[in-house]
């Protein structure tokens, strides 16, 4: 069996409609050269039913884990990939018509190139949740924190093997509920190899910004980028904005009688100091290799 171009590894829990919509648009790039590895957390058997009308339209292969752990399941999918290149998308992610050629011309172009990351698109037009360069480029540790979201990475599946693929005790289902899509291509970047952001390569995600959800989660998604600041050694001139921001953030936000914006702006910061003053956020930075199906 010829092993394919592309394996997309998608961990999901508590969704269907989406994941539907989702395989829609990979089969829309129109190509024959794609798997797609389903990693299912949820309980019940509810992703059975969406996934039965695309056997034989789609190379695609559903995996169970017990585990409600978002990076545990990606790491699943990891090993279980065959595909040269391997990504990450959200089960409520969609894929822009002919994303998977371009990812596949970039690489091409540039047989040095290890790592590519795009920015987040919003459904409504425009980017989406997160801060984002304007500029791409080299990925380093002083501009990783806007050059990278989970389900834009884009990498050679050996290389995410050989790195231990995501580190599990960050991540949705974790104390650490964010960046480590960071770390990922942090420790490719310190390991040598090329990383690349480019700001037209965009995967459409709701955008979260503001919501009741991303108040909800910002005390843990802080968490997880205070330790990732910490775990790298960033420089105080990288660390100190991420603290500055959030602070600015919530009194502007109280001034302007906007108490739902404040408080996740003081939870972001709250969640990043707590984060980042944990005493094992050093650890980790090297991490053993996974074995891979091929």
């Amino acid at each position: 069996m010829t092993a394919p171009s592309f394996s997309l590894v998608v961990a999901t829990r508590g969704r269907s409609r989406e994941i539907a919509e989702f395989l829609d648009s990979v089969l829309a790039q129109g190509r024959a050269d794609v798997e797609v590895i389903i990693v299912d957390q949820n309980e019940d058997h509810r992703v059975d039913g969406v996934l039965a009308p695309y056997a034989g339209r789609i190379a695609l292969t559903h995996l169970r884990s017990a585990v409600p752990n978002a990076n545990r399941a990606r790491n699943l999918g990891l090993v279980h990939a065959r595909g040269a290149i391997i990504a990450f998308p959200d089960d409520d992610c969609l894929y822009p018509t002919g994303l998977l050629d371009r990812v596949a011309a970039l690489f091409e172009q540039d047989p040095d190139l290890a790592v590519l990351t795009g920015p987040a698109a919003s459904p409504a037009g425009g980017l989406g949740s997160g801060r984002w360069r304007q500029d791409g480029g080299a990925i380093d540790m002083s501009n990783v924190w806007t050059s990278v979201i989970e389900f834009n990475i884009w990498l050679h599946r050996r290389l995410a093997l050989d790195l231990g693929g995501f580190d599990e005790e960050m991540g949705p289902g974790t104390r650490l509920g964010s960046a480590e899509g960071n770390d990922l291509v942090l420790r490719a970047t310190v390991a040598g190899r090329k990383a690349i952001y480019v700001p037209e390569l965009r995967v459409i995600h709701p955008d979260k910004r503001l919501t009741d959800v991303a108040v909800a989660r910002a005390r843990l998604y802080g968490r997880g980028l205070g330790f990732a600041l910490r775990r790298h050694g960033v420089p105080a001139a990288v660390w100190l904005p991420f603290a500055v921001r959030p602070l600015g953030g919530a009194l502007l936000s109280l001034a302007k009688g906007r108490p739902r914006d404040a408080a996740y702006y003081a939870m972001s910061l709250l969640g990043r100091a707590e984060g980042y003053l944990r005493g094992d956020a050093a650890a980790g930075r090297v991490r053993p290799a996974l074995k891979g199906a091929t």
